[in-house]
């Protein structure tokens, strides 16, 4: 792929896996169910409880279909609401934070993400992270930077930060803005099909799927590579 002057970067599941944190979410909500009990005056269900029905509904929002993006903590109130636990704006987001600190310390970086980004910079090559995430931006850029991964991008953009999900155009667009390079010149990497390659190459970028971390093969005629190792190589 001649004449690329940068690349894009889905984050989850491309350049960093998770896990569930299950035991780590239980323990912070143990060690807030004195705090929720006292604030609210009702007694707070056992965490596995608060798990089931506040927590996981949650997860239905990460990878939403949808290409407007959701206000996480109006979607984790409604959710507490909806266990019988209406939560006060400071707390919610107290719990919240603590929530995503989980996250931040069991993220995994793949072991070929440092090696390729730190390849595009010596090549002039800008880099930007173009991925769906509708949790706090603040929280977002703290992972990232904690992780090492914003130290080596030229922007991030989540989007909780844009308000709308790939594959949106303003999603797209905003991380063009980012990296300042016109679409026939940019890469798009990811590992979803929709998101990551019919969309981008709707905005008229180049578009490839890294298939490492998915359980299945790209389709067929959808370009793809089996690592990030191999990115390189194409540009």
């Amino acid at each position: 792929m001649p004449d690329i002057d940068a690349v894009l970067f889905d984050y989850g599941q491309t350049l960093v896996t998770f896990e569930y944190p299950k035991d780590e979410l239980l323990e912070v909500i143990r060690n807030f169910r004195p705090t929720i009990e006292e604030t609210i005056g009702v007694p707070s269900p056992p965490a596995e409880d608060i798990l089931e029905r506040v927590f996981l509904p949650l997860e239905a929002y990460v990878s939403s279909p949808s290409e407007d993006e959701v206000d996480w903590l109006d979607v984790s109130a409604d959710s507490w609401a909806r266990a019988g636990l209406a939560l006060p704006a400071g707390l919610l987001y107290e719990i919240v934070d603590a929530e995503q600190m989980c996250w931040d310390r069991i993220v995994k970086v793949d072991p070929n993400a440092v090696p390729v980004l730190t390849q595009l910079r010596e090549l002039g090559i800008r880099h930007a992270i173009c991925s769906n995430a509708p949790f706090p931006p603040e929280m977002m850029r703290r992972q990232v930077e904690s992780n090492g991964i914003a130290a080596l991008m030229d922007g991030v953009v989540f989007s909780s930060m844009v308000g709308r999900r790939k594959p949106a155009r303003e999603m797209y667009q905003a991380a063009l803005d980012a990296v300042g390079v016109e679409p026939r010149r940019v890469l798009f990497v990811g590992n979803r099909v929709r998101e990551d390659y019919e969309g981008p190459r709707s905005q008229g970028m180049r578009a490839i799927l890294c298939t490492a971390h998915n359980h299945e093969l790209a389709p067929a005629g959808v370009e793809s590579i089996p690592s990030l190792h191999e990115l390189p190589e194409l540009l």
